[in-house]
């Protein structure tokens, strides 16, 4: 399939080329809007991409002048301004930057920063009993604390800043005309998982330069659009959708946390929302359970089909006739960016249908992140788009129905794994990365996931399932929180496998819908709807055993089920 250009972009190898454009194209438009609070009041603060860039400037000078150039900084926090100051400081200075999870327990936290080699920790308030755990035991190379709002004992991220502002309104210039060397290890990012088995993930600033241009180039993002930060800085699609965002000359904002999502769309009139599946579908599912409890689902579901009739005629009404709906999700909702696994293609259709479009992406840590995309004029439900402009794809080993392991070669491919060349041999083959996932292209050229080669369960008569497929249509079920779909030893054969689902439901919901109902006939009700999606399966995919419970499933800190530990916890 030719890969289509649906918008313009200016190439950069570097980030650095990248943040210095954004601020001389969209000088005096808003980057950032930082929101206050205090007991008395909430204000806003509005920074533009001009200040934007001296503020990274004048942070990194003063880096340079602490002796910090070339150095390994370690960041820890939620998303805020402070965070993309310190990351991008780095970026631009040449030094190494390394995002770390904040959710990380003080152990955790440590072994990644002896891991790492950090030479100093940018940290968040927040997290600062952690921080000063790790500075008494001493454990680490890190020689200076830099605490994002005013501790005493530690570096102020502010004061240092207009210390650099200081610097460079006597002359230095050193660090403003540092020469960035594109194909340098730039981030060091770790793997999900616990740090004893996590791997560092190297990338350079073309790695990360590519992947924006690509992007830039199949998604439609305008410089009049607003963005909510959701998802983590310190993990790839997050990090590297804060560089796309600052390229397109976009808005963005920070949210509260994720009770307050509504709010904030409303608040910050977000246009564009990147999120992962699960927070997608729950933001869908809201939607649904308030045109529900509305009485009003009949009635939207005629005027989506009248909609639909009427886009075949290129008459579009969907804005206006779902504009209550639209403003229910803060009124200027226009675009959503699913990335982190597959989504429900239920879920991308039903926006579309209201008029707000969905686009999915596909990609991992090691590829910076993203590998195929959707353009979201062109499309198909269920895929995951095509490769981006500078990305190839092959699928190897294929088996009679042309599933197999997607590889991958382009600039966006890591550099290997930091200290762990096994592992880098593992997977990077002649220039190919090979990814684990498993999948297959169309006639059409468009690319379908259909799982994890690692979560592949595979039956005694040699057929395979792979657990999503299964997981999405049990997802819909209307009190299912989340579910994870396993093969336990089947009772009579012990060589052969049971395929069995574990459901959490949500305690709100099920009491909402069957409020009388005790958890016993609850699990009647969800396995009945249960034996209706194996009717659309054959027979070998067929779910026999159901586990109902209400505690939420174990994952990684970026909502990824951990199905090793929990199948230890229902094998007990």
């Amino acid at each position: 399939m030719k890969k289509e250009r649906y918008f313009n972009a200016i190439e950069f190898k570097d980030i650095k080329g990248i943040i210095y454009n954004s601020a001389k194209q969209y000088a005096q438009n808003i980057a950032f809007t930082i929101k206050h609070k205090n007991d008395k009041e909430v204000t806003y603060e509005n920074i533009t991409f001009k200040k934007f860039l001296q503020d990274i400037n004048a942070f990194g000078t003063k880096l340079y002048e602490m002796g910090l150039k070339n150095k390994r900084i370690a960041i820890v926090g939620r998303n805020r301004y402070e965070w993309v100051v310190a990351h991008l400081s780095n970026m631009l200075g040449g030094m190494v930057s390394v995002p770390l999870d904040k959710e990380l327990q003080v152990d955790e936290l440590e072994s990644c920063l002896e891991r790492s080699k950090a030479d100093v920790v940018v940290f968040d308030e927040k997290y600062i009993e952690n921080i000063e755990e790790i500075k008494k035991r001493g454990n680490t190379k890190l020689k200076k604390y830099i605490c994002m709002s005013e501790q005493d004992g530690y570096d102020n991220f502010w004061d240092l800043k207009k210390q650099g502002e200081k610097l460079i309104k006597k002359g230095e210039k050193e660090y403003i005309k540092a020469k960035i060397v594109e194909d340098k290890m730039a981030i060091l990012l770790f793997t999900s998982g616990t740090t004893s088995k996590s791997k560092a993930v190297m990338l350079s600033q073309n790695n990360i330069a590519s992947n924006v241009y690509a992007m830039l180039l199949v998604e439609d993002l305008q410089p009049t659009d607003s963005n909510l930060a959701f998802l983590p800085y310190h993990h790839i699609f997050g990090s590297t959708c804060m560089v796309v965002m600052l390229a397109a000359g976009i808005k963005t904002a920070f949210p509260d946390g994720l009770r307050y999502v509504a709010q904030n769309l409303k608040e910050y009139k977000v246009s564009v929302f990147v999120g992962v599946p699960l927070l997608v579908e729950a933001i869908y599912k809201n939607v649904e359970k308030e045109i529900d409890k509305k009485d009003k689902t009949k009635l939207i579901n005629t005027a989506k089909k009248v909609s639909n009739v009427l886009r075949k005629c290129h008459i579009d009404v969907r804005r206006k006739l779902f504009k209550q709906v639209i403003d229910a999700l803060g009124g200027h909702m226009r675009f959503v960016i699913s990335g982190g696994a597959p989504l429900d293609k239920r879920v991308a259709q039903g926006f579309s249908e209201l008029g707000i479009e969905v686009a999915q992406g596909y990609g991992l840590t090691e590829t910076a992140p993203v590998i195929a995309a959707e353009n979201y004029k062109k499309k198909k439900y269920g895929s995951i788009g095509v490769p981006l402009e500078n990305v190839e794809v092959e699928i190897v080993n294929q088996d009679a129905n042309g599933i197999g392991e997607l590889r991958v070669k382009g600039p966006n491919v890591m550099l290997g794994y930091y200290e762990n060349d096994e592992a880098t041999k593992a997977v990077l083959k002649d220039g190919w990365f090979y990814t684990g996932d498993l999948g297959y292209f169309d006639k059409d050229g468009y690319l379908f996931l259909t799982g994890r080669q690692k979560d592949m369960i595979v039956l005694k008569n040699g057929k395979k399932v792979f657990p999503e497929e299964l997981e999405v249509l049990v997802n819909r079920i209307d009190v299912v929180e989340e579910c994870m779909v396993f093969g336990m030893p089947d009772k009579e054969d012990k060589n052969d496998i049971t395929l069995s689902v574990k459901v959490v439901y949500n305690k709100d919901a099920a009491k909402e819908k069957y409020p009388d109902a005790k958890e016993e006939e609850l699990k009647k009700i969800v396995w009945e709807q249960i034996k209706e999606i194996n009717k659309s399966f054959p027979p070998y995919k067929y779910i026999k055993n159901l586990i109902l419970t209400d505690e939420e499933l174990i994952k990684t800190t970026t909502k990824k089920v951990k199905r090793q530990e929990e199948m230890k916890k229902i094998l007990k």
